[in-house]
């Protein structure tokens, strides 16, 4: 790994103008030869069927007891099946239900993506808190993690008047491009805590402030939105979008905020992974693309599938399309990685945390079969690192990541759930 100093990015005016920057010129390797980890457990598969609660994996969250690491938590999403908490082992601890529809014809809480902020000053006190997004009434919901309650750690704290985030009115919920990529951060020379989110089937970003009230619960406040570009000048001067139904634009959904400076990484799916600021000033610059960039499509109505033309070659080397869960491998002396699920092939890319060499890439692996019980991860969503001791069982730290196939115990259910791996192995496969 390149070794520099982390610099927070320079200040400037919210500019239309879009930097592009490609990522190292080195030639990667191929998927084939890339490293392999193994999960140590799993969670219990979920099923996105009636019978199942209409639960699928999504999002994962790694909490840590500060004073006991052994009883650390992961905090899950499980979209229609609400919140699901699991111990270190990958038992389930607490299932938490999202919000019942508010009318007959109205949708149901989804809850899409959640982060964890620490500290926060709440009138009964400090405390840790899970920040979702709720995707089905727009909104993001907050719990106050509670260590001295081992059995139901998560205690819903939002605020009852906590308006939609991108919505109008109920009839612009029901359309569902709502709340639905998360990424939380505190601000270090204010201590104001935030939230950014995206939007689903568009490229705008949002800026929330966390805001507690008087009665223990929390809210937000729109600061700023962004909006990214749906559409992209290429080399040979013909304008591209990715290829989608029609009416839908590029989506953000992965995102991840480095601590240290500022600095907000954003996945948009079909194009690739974005450097800006986490305040939603300046501007945006692309760290690498996807394999499928410049990439011309035409949308079949018939088939509801993208048939795509001519590869110009102008994608990236790393990702295939979608990209997907971004997370933040830190290390103490400000180096690390950015790590990010690249759902169309079933790997992990690692880049550079460091910004003077733009991110550089810095190897990739995979999530495979520990046993013939204990499978991979393949299509991952959501991804989560946290390198610190986490007791006897990851001394090292520990990755989750989603698995959006589970097998081989999902028959012809749709069956999803968590993988947890440990990070000394991904250290070794990262330094190999």
């Amino acid at each position: 790994m390149t070794r520099h100093h982390l610099g927070r990015p320079a200040a400037c005016a919210l500019a239309a103008a879009v930097t592009f920057l490609s990522a190292a010129p080195a030639v990667a390797d191929s998927d084939d030869a890339l490293p392999t980890v193994r999960p140590r457990v799993e969670t219990a598969p979920l099923y996105d069927d009636e019978a199942g609660g209409n639960a699928d994996a999504d999002d994962p969250a790694i909490w840590r007891n500060p004073a006991d690491p052994d009883r650390s938590l992961v905090v899950a999403t499980a979209k229609e099946g609400g919140l699901r908490v699991y111990d270190l082992d990958a038992k389930l601890v607490q299932s938490v239900a999202a919000p019942a529809a508010p009318g007959a014809d109205d949708a149901p809480g989804r809850f899409n993506n959640v982060d964890l902020v620490q500290g926060v000053r709440l009138s009964t006190g400090r405390a840790d808190l899970a920040v979702t997004t709720d995707r089905g009434n727009d909104r993001l919901r907050v719990y106050r993690i509670d260590p001295a309650a081992p059995d139901r750690p998560l205690t819903d704290v939002t605020d009852p008047a906590a308006k939609p985030v991108f919505s109008a009115d109920q009839a612009e919920i029901n359309d569902q491009r709502t709340a639905y990529g998360l990424a939380t951060w505190t601000d270090k020379a204010t201590q104001r805590s935030y939230a950014l989110v995206s939007q689903r089937e568009r490229t705008r970003l949002a800026l929330l402030e966390l805001t507690p009230t008087a009665d223990g619960h929390v809210g937000y406040r729109p600061v700023r939105t962004l909006d990214l570009p749906a559409s992209f000048r290429l080399p040979n001067g013909k304008n591209w979008s990715p290829c989608a139904e029609p009416g839908e634009l590029p989506q953000v959904e992965g995102m991840v905020v480095d601590p240290a400076d500022g600095t907000l990484y954003a996945g948009q799916e079909d194009v690739g992974i974005w450097r800006l600021r986490a305040d939603l000033t300046g501007t945006p610059q692309l760290v690498d693309k996807v394999r499928e960039y410049g990439v011309p499509g035409t949308y079949d109505e018939a088939t509801e599938e993208c048939v795509a033309g001519t590869d110009p070659g102008y994608g990236g080397d790393r990702l295939t399309a979608d990209v997907e869960g971004l997370t933040l491998l830190q290390e103490s002396d400000g180096d690390g990685y950015l790590l990010a699920s690249s759902q169309g092939d079933n790997t992990f890319a690692a880049y550079d945390r460091e910004q003077d060499d733009d991110n550089e890439y810095e190897g990739g692996f995979r999530v495979g079969a520990a046993s013939d019980r204990l499978d991979g991860s393949e299509e991952c969503d959501g991804a989560a690192v946290l390198n610190q001791p986490l007791g006897r069982r990851y001394p090292e730290g520990l990755l989750v990541v989603q698995d959006g196939h589970d097998a081989p115990d999902d028959g012809d259910r749709d069956a999803t759930n968590f993988k947890f791996v440990d990070l000394g192995d991904v250290k070794d496969a990262l330094d190999d």
